[in-house]
């Protein structure tokens, strides 16, 4: 099992940079941070947490632009992997995207993973051009447009919203495959759509009462669908419990991430000094 760091990015508190090098200094294996383009002030989708329009933290509204923040993470550190928790792909011109990850990708020495969900802000998408109805299959469309030009030395797509036709694009990633993790829901449907078009599951923190038989649910779809292997299952936690991360272990999670407190550069180094010691006799490593 690994650990990770995920950071609610905003315009206060410790900026990216010196998070994620004090997170590999300390050994972690990944650091995570999410994705808003701008929240609209009236709209109709409800929170998955709060069932309604109010938002659990302001920091939805203040959020960081995800592969610029990683950028200035991958320029002071040389392993952490640099990742999204989760970025929302289907809001930006699909080809420039891919430019982006892939150059991301080529600068860090391959550490990305890209950490996609389907939006539960759907009046985000709705400004952004996107179907709620049909943002799932904006995403697999845009998957596998980015994986052509990431792959190919000509890359085309003809798509129900991403066409393009034969394009060269360089740089590529330095990974053969850069690894697609979805965060969602732990439903069948969600677990079919992973089996199909990424190769993970990022959990959502409001199930983890539930996180052993949902485990048991994608392992029974990730092999109906005829996926070799296990797929990678990245748990949010809270604080460590041994106990509970060795059955999490057991039952197929491989990393779990740890947020970061929205507080100034000192006391966010502080926790992070105060989680590793904890993790430390259960495998972290600095």
């Amino acid at each position: 099992m690994r650990f990770g760091i995920v950071l609610f990015t905003s315009d206060r508190g410790i900026a990216p940079a010196p998070a994620a090098k004090a997170a590999e200094e300390r050994g972690f294996h990944s650091f995570f941070v999410p994705e808003h383009t701008h929240i609209p002030v009236k709209r109709e989708a409800a929170h998955p947490v709060t069932g309604d329009a109010s938002l659990p933290d302001d920091r939805y509204t203040r959020t960081l632009d995800p592969w610029v923040a990683l950028g200035t993470a991958a320029a002071v550190t040389e392993r952490i992997e640099l990742s999204t928790a989760v970025a929302l792909p289907v809001e930006h011109d699909v080809i420039t995207l891919a430019k982006t990850i892939a150059t991301l990708d080529h600068l860090s020495g391959g550490r990305v993973s890209l950490g996609a969900g389907f939006g539960w802000n759907t009046d985000e998408l709705t400004d952004h051009g996107v179907p709620p109805k049909k943002r799932r299959t904006v995403l697999r469309e845009y998957l596998e447009a980015m994986r052509a030009l990431w792959t190919q030395e000509e890359a085309a797509y003809d798509g129900e919203f991403v066409k393009f036709g034969p394009s060269w694009a360089w740089p590529k990633p330095v990974q053969q495959q850069v690894p697609v993790l979805i965060g969602t829901a732990g439903t069948e449907q969600g677990f079919q759509w992973i089996a199909k078009s990424a190769d993970g599951w990022i959990t959502t923190p409001y199930e983890n009462d539930l996180l052993l038989e949902r485990l048991q649910l994608l392992s029974k779809v990730w092999q109906d669908a005829g996926r070799e292997g296990r797929p990678r299952v990245v748990a949010l936690d809270f604080k460590p419990d041994a106990e509970r991360l060795a059955e999490w272990e057991r039952a197929g999670v491989t990393d779990v991430l740890y947020g970061l407190p929205d507080k100034p550069e000192a006391d966010v180094l502080a926790y992070l000094d105060r989680l590793s010691a904890k993790l430390a006799p259960l495998g972290l490593s600095a």
